[in-house]
């Protein structure tokens, strides 16, 4: 199958992926552009599994301020060069995540940060309430795993569903950047303000 020089280039607009990648990817897809864009965002995860190994010292602090100055968020985010952090990419993601954190107020960065005492904590309310409900028991287990899915979907940066396109989670964006850049990013931490909340 021929594929035209004007859909790699809309593919490449669309992924920042490489020429040849993109290329490559249209001719699995059989020219199907969005297929195209799933298999480019799958090989850029799995190369963004390989760079996540790789240390990040590197980076930028971004702040943002809203609804009239009553809410403020200082986030840093890291890179493996200065380089990458000077680049657009890197800091409209920077700028992307500081947004997400006031609008959707999350309380950790990822999964991995919550203290297995609140995770266990909220395990035992969500067993309470179902079985409270009258669940059986052997469905109990199932609801109490898919309401701590939920738990973290809410309170876990990475894993909200990204503001500006929610078919994405954040940590989706964070990936595809990492694809685009070729340099492992990882956000570090966060405070958010809000006038009058503690």
């Amino acid at each position: 199958m021929e594929i035209s020089a004007s859909i790699i280039k809309e593919l490449r607009e669309r992924t920042g992926a490489g020429f040849m990648e993109c290329k490559e990817a249209l001719k699995e897809a059989n020219g199907d552009i969005e297929k195209a864009v799933e298999i480019l965002r799958k090989k850029g995860a799995l190369k963004a599994e390989k760079k996540a190994k790789r240390e990040a010292r590197e980076g930028l602090i971004g702040a943002y301020i809203h609804a009239g100055g009553k809410i403020g968020v200082l986030v840093e985010v890291n890179c493996e060069t200065d380089f990458v952090a000077r680049t657009d990419e890197f800091q409209q993601l920077v700028k992307d995540i500081a947004m997400q954190i006031a609008a959707m107020s999350p309380e950790y960065v990822s999964r991995e940060d919550v203290p297995p005492e609140v995770i266990e904590k909220e395990k035992e309310i969500y067993r309470e309430e179902a079985l409270r409900s009258g669940k059986p028991e052997r469905v109990v287990e199932k609801i109490v795993e898919g309401k701590l899915e939920k738990f973290f979907e809410e309170k876990c940066l990475l894993e909200q569903p990204f503001i500006k396109d929610e078919s994405k989670k954040v940590k989706d964006i964070v990936t595809e950047v990492i694809a685009k850049l070729g340099e492992n990013i990882k956000v570090a931490r966060f405070v958010r303000y809000q006038v009058g909340v503690k």
